[in-house]
Protein backbone atom coordinates (compact mmCIF):
# COMPACT_ATOMS: atom_id res chain seq x y z
CA UNK A 1 0.00 0.00 0.00
CA UNK A 2 1.20 3.27 -0.92
CA UNK A 3 -0.34 6.73 -2.60
CA UNK A 4 0.32 7.36 -5.96
CA UNK A 5 3.30 9.59 -7.49
CA UNK A 6 1.05 12.08 -7.86
CA UNK A 7 -0.49 11.47 -3.99
CA UNK A 8 3.32 11.63 -2.74
CA UNK A 9 4.33 14.78 -4.59
CA UNK A 10 1.11 16.74 -2.75
CA UNK A 11 1.72 15.35 0.62
CA UNK A 12 5.71 17.02 0.20
CA UNK A 13 3.47 20.20 -0.56
CA UNK A 14 1.79 19.85 2.93
CA UNK A 15 4.32 18.58 5.13
CA UNK A 16 6.47 21.83 3.47
CA UNK A 17 3.53 24.25 4.65
CA UNK A 18 4.76 23.46 8.47
CA UNK A 19 8.08 24.57 10.26
CA UNK A 20 10.48 21.96 10.50
CA UNK A 21 9.94 18.87 12.94
CA UNK A 22 5.89 20.00 12.63
CA UNK A 23 5.14 17.67 10.66
CA UNK A 24 1.93 16.41 12.50
CA UNK A 25 0.37 19.81 11.41
CA UNK A 26 0.01 17.86 8.28
CA UNK A 27 -1.90 14.73 9.73
CA UNK A 28 -5.11 15.77 8.74
CA UNK A 29 -4.47 16.90 5.45
CA UNK A 30 -2.92 14.13 4.75
CA UNK A 31 -5.63 11.41 6.14
CA UNK A 32 -8.47 13.06 3.88
CA UNK A 33 -5.58 12.19 0.99
CA UNK A 34 -5.14 8.85 2.51
CA UNK A 35 -9.18 8.60 2.36
CA UNK A 36 -9.80 9.47 -1.21
CA UNK A 37 -7.57 7.19 -2.55
CA UNK A 38 -8.09 3.99 -0.17
CA UNK A 39 -11.75 4.66 0.38
CA UNK A 40 -11.27 4.30 4.04
CA UNK A 41 -8.61 4.41 6.74
CA UNK A 42 -7.43 0.69 7.80
CA UNK A 43 -5.01 0.30 10.17
CA UNK A 44 -2.34 -0.19 7.64
CA UNK A 45 -3.20 3.03 5.69
CA UNK A 46 -2.99 4.47 9.53
CA UNK A 47 0.52 2.81 9.85
CA UNK A 48 1.48 3.80 6.42
CA UNK A 49 0.53 7.69 7.40
CA UNK A 50 2.50 7.21 10.10
CA UNK A 51 5.34 6.23 8.69
CA UNK A 52 5.03 9.35 5.83
CA UNK A 53 4.88 12.04 9.07
CA UNK A 54 7.34 9.97 11.05
CA UNK A 55 4.94 10.25 13.47
CA UNK A 56 3.97 7.09 16.17
CA UNK A 57 0.59 5.27 15.16
CA UNK A 58 -1.00 5.54 17.81
CA UNK A 59 -1.11 9.26 17.27
CA UNK A 60 -2.38 9.03 13.56
CA UNK A 61 -5.18 6.36 15.32
CA UNK A 62 -6.33 8.92 18.03
CA UNK A 63 -7.53 11.73 14.99
CA UNK A 64 -9.40 9.27 12.98
CA UNK A 65 -11.00 7.85 15.63
CA UNK A 66 -11.97 11.20 17.04
CA UNK A 67 -13.43 12.92 13.78
CA UNK A 68 -16.54 11.39 12.45
CA UNK A 69 -15.68 12.70 8.84
CA UNK A 70 -12.77 9.67 8.66
CA UNK A 71 -13.92 6.36 7.64
CA UNK A 72 -12.10 3.43 9.61
CA UNK A 73 -14.53 1.05 7.73
CA UNK A 74 -15.50 0.97 3.96
CA UNK A 75 -18.55 2.90 3.08
CA UNK A 76 -21.22 3.21 0.91
CA UNK A 77 -21.02 5.22 -2.47
CA UNK A 78 -23.79 7.33 -0.99
CA UNK A 79 -23.23 7.95 2.60
CA UNK A 80 -26.16 9.70 4.92
CA UNK A 81 -24.49 11.96 7.72
CA UNK A 82 -27.41 13.02 9.65
CA UNK A 83 -26.53 15.19 12.47
CA UNK A 84 -27.59 14.15 15.59
CA UNK A 85 -27.48 17.31 18.13
CA UNK A 86 -29.82 19.29 20.07
CA UNK A 87 -31.63 21.67 17.24
CA UNK A 88 -31.66 18.71 14.50
CA UNK A 89 -32.40 15.83 17.38
CA UNK A 90 -35.69 18.91 18.68
CA UNK A 91 -36.43 19.25 15.00
CA UNK A 92 -36.71 15.46 14.42
CA UNK A 93 -33.46 14.12 13.66
CA UNK A 94 -34.22 10.71 15.62
CA UNK A 95 -37.22 10.36 13.46
CA UNK A 96 -35.08 10.91 10.21
CA UNK A 97 -32.27 8.54 10.97
CA UNK A 98 -35.47 5.94 11.73
CA UNK A 99 -36.70 6.30 8.57
CA UNK A 100 -33.93 5.98 6.87
CA UNK A 101 -32.74 2.96 8.55
CA UNK A 102 -35.81 1.08 8.09
CA UNK A 103 -35.68 2.37 4.38
CA UNK A 104 -32.54 0.80 3.91
CA UNK A 105 -32.68 -2.18 6.26
CA UNK A 106 -29.46 -0.90 7.63
CA UNK A 107 -28.93 0.92 11.75
CA UNK A 108 -26.50 3.85 12.14
CA UNK A 109 -23.31 2.55 11.25
CA UNK A 110 -23.91 0.09 8.22
CA UNK A 111 -23.72 -0.09 4.93
CA UNK A 112 -26.47 -1.38 2.61
CA UNK A 113 -25.44 -5.18 0.89
CA UNK A 114 -25.57 -3.41 -2.54
CA UNK A 115 -22.75 -0.91 -0.84
CA UNK A 116 -24.71 1.36 -2.07
CA UNK A 117 -25.65 3.75 1.34
CA UNK A 118 -23.94 4.34 4.45
CA UNK A 119 -25.97 5.75 7.39
CA UNK A 120 -23.81 7.68 9.98
CA UNK A 121 -24.67 9.75 12.88
CA UNK A 122 -22.33 12.61 13.52
CA UNK A 123 -22.33 15.62 15.68
CA UNK A 124 -23.03 19.13 14.86
CA UNK A 125 -22.19 20.01 11.10
CA UNK A 126 -23.12 23.53 11.56
CA UNK A 127 -26.31 24.19 10.19
CA UNK A 128 -28.60 24.51 13.08
CA UNK A 129 -30.89 26.89 11.39
CA UNK A 130 -31.78 23.88 8.79
CA UNK A 131 -32.70 21.47 11.16
CA UNK A 132 -32.76 18.57 11.10
CA UNK A 133 -30.06 18.49 8.44
CA UNK A 134 -27.78 15.58 6.92
CA UNK A 135 -24.47 15.85 4.75
CA UNK A 136 -24.46 13.95 1.27
CA UNK A 137 -20.72 13.83 0.39
CA UNK A 138 -20.34 17.67 -0.20
CA UNK A 139 -24.06 18.95 -0.36
CA UNK A 140 -26.06 19.96 2.44
CA UNK A 141 -29.41 18.35 2.85
CA UNK A 142 -31.71 20.51 5.00
CA UNK A 143 -35.12 21.16 6.77
CA UNK A 144 -35.53 17.09 5.88
CA UNK A 145 -38.58 15.11 6.53
CA UNK A 146 -39.63 11.52 5.74
CA UNK A 147 -40.66 12.51 2.09
CA UNK A 148 -37.36 14.79 1.38
CA UNK A 149 -35.40 11.54 2.40
CA UNK A 150 -37.27 8.90 0.17
CA UNK A 151 -36.62 11.58 -2.76
CA UNK A 152 -33.08 11.44 -1.88
CA UNK A 153 -33.00 7.98 -1.35
CA UNK A 154 -34.91 7.66 -4.84
CA UNK A 155 -32.45 10.28 -6.87
CA UNK A 156 -29.00 7.96 -5.48
CA UNK A 157 -30.51 4.94 -6.60
CA UNK A 158 -31.28 6.55 -10.14
CA UNK A 159 -27.49 8.18 -10.43
CA UNK A 160 -26.09 5.28 -9.20
CA UNK A 161 -27.66 3.17 -12.16
CA UNK A 162 -26.65 5.78 -14.71
CA UNK A 163 -23.29 5.23 -13.88
CA UNK A 164 -22.79 1.50 -14.09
Amino acid sequence: MEFSQERLKKVSEIIARYPEGKQKSALLPVLHLAQEQFGWLSAETMDYVASLLNLKPIEVYEVATFYSMYNLKPVGKYMFEVCQTGPCMINGSDEIIAHIGERLGIKPGETTADGLFTLKKVECLGACGYAPMMQLGKHYKEHLTKEKVDAIIEECRKNAAVNN
